[in-house]
């Protein structure tokens, strides 16, 4: 009933919006330069299928398939990741052509200008040099939808369905049939980032097909041609499927049926990114505010996508296929990214959509073993460190939005994933140093483990998240094994160098011999010891006192601000976005600002989160200072643009900020809403005087959940 009436408010809010379009504030090139890696076609919120083109470049810059300064395309694929630091999807490639072309990634190579692009949300078009063919695109949840327009006319116009290429990965069987005169089936299991990956396709045209060429079986490509004049556009409809041809075919009929009007889809693709971007209404002093707080929120909403169809089936993280799930299965968990920021924002803007990612969880535990890591297209590929699906699943119970879920479950599948079984063993779960964790209470260097700081310091804050679940459910015991266990993070601080650093198994550090804060090794993931020795979000007070006490943390959070030096020869491009050795471009720094606010020092994290937003996110193609991270780097543009911020791993205590909307609106259940409304900022104005809710002004500089979800008024005085 709460999700029902979550919705109706939801809907009714929107039904008040503004005169101005929210979706005009997006720009689909922000983050298209430097290493941003976003997505750009056309998707609607959290769909299935992203459909758009694949670049004919490869490297790190191509994870989503494109990058701003892309020479040319090679076809439009169905999947796409958008912010990853690793590529892969791409899949079922269509490319408009004339007559024979060579069947290769180069043969296949269009040139393009971003002056011929058009692209906003729910629609992607691009005018192709060689050939003078216009593509359009956009889509429905499991559909993508395309509009050829063949300058010339002939019956040598043809579309090459392409399963050969992809943004990367190899296929490993493949197949394309023609079932009748209009329509393709077929599916392509391939190898990658995601190493076994399925995904079945229905291509219906709008244009009877002349003649089809193709190899069947483990075909890489096939090749319909189209009889037609000039100016004519072919038009088609791609649906997919994690589970077989012929729900593919059903999800066609389902979301897009017997229709042929790609000026009504689009329209409907803008209105669902459209009511979307309603789950906060908000107002700025300048456009381009507007701009960078929209275009974050259209990546933010790209994921989790959905990975079932319309008949609930999907295809489990033990690649059998699952029967008529009554939720929404999702994919792309990029969780040791979004549970610092990502996650917490969902528990304010969608908690209609909790359910889903509760139930995705507890049933990827159930078929492997343990909650997922990093979990693409019914495979984890255990990227990053941790277990970071603890605290966003601890989040949700504490929040309680707990409506479906076996609570008790659920604490079980946190504590399994942390301490492993025999069960777990036997079905094959890496232990990735767990042993160590439950026989230690830490993994050490010489334990068989890399990166055994961060590997650490991940552990202990998910332990502390399980421990909270724990005593909210009257185990005792669990509980304080747990948080004994995330307390062990005071064992890794060097006092000799006031950091962070790896301990041997019997508790002895590396020799501080050459040792240099700044330079990461291969005790670090991603990161160094001056960012990870902040990493305690969990216990900011006891890291405080670990340091030295108020004035000590202080002094160690301005020092990180002012160091110099650069991050040594093997260090990773993902640390990025840089002041002194804060790394705003990777999510283990994103907590650290609000730190000055247990301390008593808020004006600091005002003016530094200020810098932040200000000097770090741009409306330009390079205004992302790190990769987009499946929606992390938004999301805390989002909150901190909003002035709230999740420093704790779970629980809803949100740290203060310098809030930079003059008015943000947040729809509630029961049609209630957050207000966030701002008095005297400015540029130049940062410092806050005094945070009034609902009429009285707080005492401190944190919000509790429980009072959002309350409903009311914040306002911020400067």
């Amino acid at each position: 009933m709460k999700r029902t009436l979550f919705t109706c408010s939801f809907i009714a809010c929107c039904a008040m919006a503004a005169a101005q379009e929210l979706t005009s504030f997006v720009d689909p090139r922000i983050g298209t330069g430097d290493h941003g890696h976003v997505f750009v076609g056309a998707n609607v919120p959290f769909g299935m299928v992203g459909a758009g083109p694949n670049q004919l470049e490869r490297g790190w810059d191509w994870c989503s398939g494109y990058h701003e300064t892309g020479q040319k395309i090679i076809g439009f694929g169905q999947l796409h990741l958008s912010g990853t630091g690793c590529g892969d999807l791409g899949d079922i490639s269509l490319l408009p052509v004339y007559g024979d072309v060579e069947l290769s990634r180069e043969g296949l190579a269009h040139t393009f200008s971003h002056d011929n692009e058009t692209m906003y949300p729910g629609y992607y078009s691009v005018l192709l040099n060689e050939t003078g063919i216009r593509a359009e695109m956009t889509a429905t949840n499991r559909v993508g939808l395309y509009r050829f327009t063949f300058p010339r006319g002939s019956n040598n116009a043809r579309i090459i369905i392409d399963l050969e290429n992809a943004v990367e990965g190899i296929p490993t069987e493949t197949r394309v049939v023609q079932t009748d005169e209009f329509t393709l089936m077929g599916y392509r299991y391939s190898r990658g980032w995601a190493p076994r990956k399925q995904v079945y396709f229905c291509i219906r045209f709008s244009q009877p097909i002349h003649h089809f060429l193709s190899e069947g079986l483990n075909a890489r490509y096939g090749q319909a041609t189209f009889e037609i004049t000039p100016g004519e556009q072919v038009m088609a409809k791609v649906a997919l499927s994690p589970t077989c041809e012929t729900n593919a075919l059903i999800n066609l009929n389902y979301e897009v049926g017997q229709a042929w009007d790609f000026n009504a889809w689009v329209q409907q693709a803008k209105e669902a990114w459209e009511n979307q971007l309603g789950r906060i209404r908000a107002t700025f002093r300048t456009e381009r505010e507007s701009r960078i707080f929209y275009t974050s929120m259209y990546h933010y909403m790209m994921a989790p996508q959905t990975w079932c169809d319309v008949t609930g089936d999907y295809l489990g993280a033990d690649l059998r296929i699952h029967r008529s799930a009554p939720y929404v299965h999702l994919t792309t968990w990029s969780l040791w990214d979004t549970y610092r920021a990502a996650h917490p924002l969902a528990t304010i803007i969608l908690r209609d959509r909790l359910h889903d990612y509760a139930q995705t969880m507890m049933d990827l535990y159930r078929q492997w073993g343990e909650l997922p890591v990093w979990h693409l297209a019914s495979n984890d590929t255990y990227c990053m460190v941790g277990e970071p699906a603890v605290p966003v699943l601890a989040d949700i119970i504490l929040k309680g939005d707990t409506a479906g879920l076996d609570v008790e479950e659920a604490f079980q599948a946190m504590k399994a994933s942390l301490l492993p079984t025999e069960n777990n063993v036997r079905q094959g779960v890496p232990l990735r140093g767990k042993d160590n964790l439950a026989r230690l209470g830490y993994l050490p260097f010489d334990g068989g483990e890399r990166e055994t700081v961060s590997k650490n310091m991940e552990y202990f804050l998910a332990c502390w998240s399980a421990a909270q679940v724990a005593g909210r459910l009257g185990h005792t015991a669990d509980s304080v094994r747990l948080y004994d266990l995330s307390m062990n993070y005071k064992k890794l601080y060097d006092k000799r160098v006031q950091c962070m650093r790896a301990l041997d198994s019997k508790e002895g550090f590396r020799t501080t011999e050459g040792f240099n804060p700044g330079h990461q090794t291969e005790d670090y993931t991603e990161g160094n010891p001056w960012q990870y020795t902040f990493l305690v979000p969990h216990d900011v007070m006891g890291l405080v006192e670990l340091v030295g006490g108020n004035s000590a943390f202080e002094k160690r959070l301005d020092d990180l601000l002012v160091a110099d030096g650069d991050l040594g020869k093997n260090a990773n491009p993902d640390i990025s976005g840089l002041i002194g050795q804060y790394a705003h471009g990777n999510e283990p720094s994103h907590h650290i600002l609000y730190m000055y606010n247990y301390i008593g020092k808020p004006k600091k994290a005002q003016a530094w989160l200020r810098k932040v937003m200000d000097e770090l996110y741009d409306d330009k193609p390079a205004g992302l200072c790190g990769n987009e991270d499946v929606g992390q780097m938004s999301a805390w543009y989002i909150l901190s643009a909003l002035g709230l911020y999740q420093v704790e791993p779970c629980g809803g205590v949100y740290q203060l900020g310098s809030p930079i909307v003059e008015e943000a609106v947040i729809p509630l259940a029961d049609d209630k809403q957050f207000v966030i409304r701002t008095h005297g900022g400015a540029a130049n104005k940062v410092e806050v005087k005094k945070y009034v809710l609902n009429g009285k002004t707080l005492k401190g500089t944190s919000i509790t959940h429980s009072q959002i979800m309350a409903g009311g008024t914040l306002d911020v005085y400067f």
